[in-house]
């Protein structure tokens, strides 16, 4: 596991093929909990190609020095994203 927030992905590798490539991430929240959210694709083994980009919120709990996984929400499709995205930008304009 990781030490340190930025040492956090998720990226996964499986059988010398990168099943899960991490795009990007943003750091929401650091410290003894932290919030981290990434932009990745998922490799389709019968297609022999990445998916559409996905995103996944994920919150980790440092303990004895390094960070676990608590929780993650993935985002669903890129329709989800942008209700997601509607929904906090009129609660913040209230």
């Amino acid at each position: 596991m990781a030490e340190t927030v930025e040492e956090l992905t998720v990226t996964y590798e499986d059988g010398g093929i990168e099943t899960v490539k991490e795009l990007d991430k943003k750091v929401l929240t650091k410290g003894a909990w932290a919030t981290v959210i990434y932009r990745y694709q998922d490799w389709n083994r019968a297609k022999e190609e990445y998916s559409p980009d996905k995103f996944t919120i994920r919150r980790y709990q440092k303990r004895d020095g390094e960070y676990q996984q608590k929780s993650k929400f993935n985002i669903s499709s890129e329709k989800q994203a942008k209700e997601i995205i509607a929904a906090l930008e009129g609660w913040l304009a209230e």
